[in-house]
C-alpha cells in the first residue's frame, strides 16, 4: 500500500467567495460541485493535479457537527510546490501576480534550506505557503 495524494478539505464561511479566490487569484479551475448548480454545499478546485475541497459551514453542521463548531481557518496551513525553470519564471511570477489581490502573510523569502517561498491569507484565514527550490539546503 502507498498514499497516493492529499487533499486539503476546508470549511469557508462563503462557499463563492472561496471559489473566486482559488479561481481568479490562484488558477484553479472547478472540478465538480455538490450539488451541479448552485448555491453549493462542496467545491472540488484543481490546478495542475494540486486539488483543494471547499465544504460550505452548513454542509460540515450537517454531516460533521463535531467538526463544525471548531473555528473556521486559525492556525491552518497548506504547502504548495512550483516548479518552473527559475525563481523568476516560478514563485517570484506568481508572487507579483497575486499578491495585489491577496493578504501576504510572509513575503518572498529564499530560506536557509533552498526554497524560496512566501505566505498568502485566503479569506477565511487558511494561509497558503507556496514555495520553490532554487538551492540544495
Amino acid at each position: 500500500m502507498k498514499f497516493a495524494s492529499v487533499t486539503p478539505n476546508l470549511v469557508v464561511a462563503d462557499i463563492d467567495r472561496s471559489i473566486a479566490f482559488y479561481r481568479d487569484l490562484l488558477g484553479f479551475s472547478i472540478q465538480a460541485t455538490v450539488p451541479e448548480k448552485g448555491p453549493f454545499a462542496f467545491a472540488w478546485m484543481q490546478r495542475d493535479g494540486i486539488s483543494v475541497f471547499l465544504n460550505t459551514l452548513e454542509s460540515v453542521q450537517e454531516d460533521l457537527p463535531a467538526l463544525a463548531v471548531r473555528p473556521i481557518g486559525g492556525s491552518n496551513t497548506m504547502y504548495i510546490a512550483v516548479e518552473a525553470e527559475n525563481a523568476e519564471m516560478g514563485v517570484d511570477a506568481l508572487f507579483n501576480a497575486i499578491c495585489p489581490g491577496a493578504r501576504v502573510m510572509m513575503p518572498l523569502t529564499t530560506q536557509f534550506y533552498g526554497m524560496r517561498e512566501f505566505g498568502i491569507e485566503d479569506p477565511d484565514g487558511y494561509v497558503i505557503f507556496v514555495g520553490q527550490r532554487v538551492a540544495e539546503p
